[in-house]
């Protein structure tokens, strides 16, 4: 299955990534591709949400660990939302789950004040 992914903007500083499909080795590089200018563009909060992603390993986590660092640089709040069992449990597994701010719902992850 391709990696879909979707930009929307539900308000002005925001930008929330909605992926679906897998993310691997295979279609990482996809999603970078799509997070790095956005993350340029200097967007106050970038929420990434995971809700139709099946599948993640480690390409994924390394894609998602770098635009957090990116951001972080620009002085950006990255968000990741809606992460499924699965997904949760592969970031538990690296305990990165404390050092991304997750959210259950990608419309917490855009309310929620920086």
């Amino acid at each position: 299955m391709a990696l879909e992914i979707v930009l929307r903007h539900p308000a002005a500083g925001i930008a929330v990534l909605a992926i679906n499909g897998e993310v691997d080795m295979g279609s990482a590089s996809q999603l970078r591709d799509q997070l790095t200018p956005i993350i340029a563009s200097g967007a106050g909060v970038v929420v990434v949400d995971l809700s139709k992603v099946s599948y993640m390993d480690s390409s994924g986590i390394a894609t998602l660990v770098e635009g957090l660092q990116s951001s972080m640089k620009r002085g950006i709040t990255f968000r990741l939302s809606d992460l499924n069992s699965a997904v949760l449990d592969v970031f538990k597994l690296a305990r990165l789950d404390s050092v991304f701010k997750v959210y259950d719902t990608t419309e917490a992850a855009v309310d929620d004040q920086p």
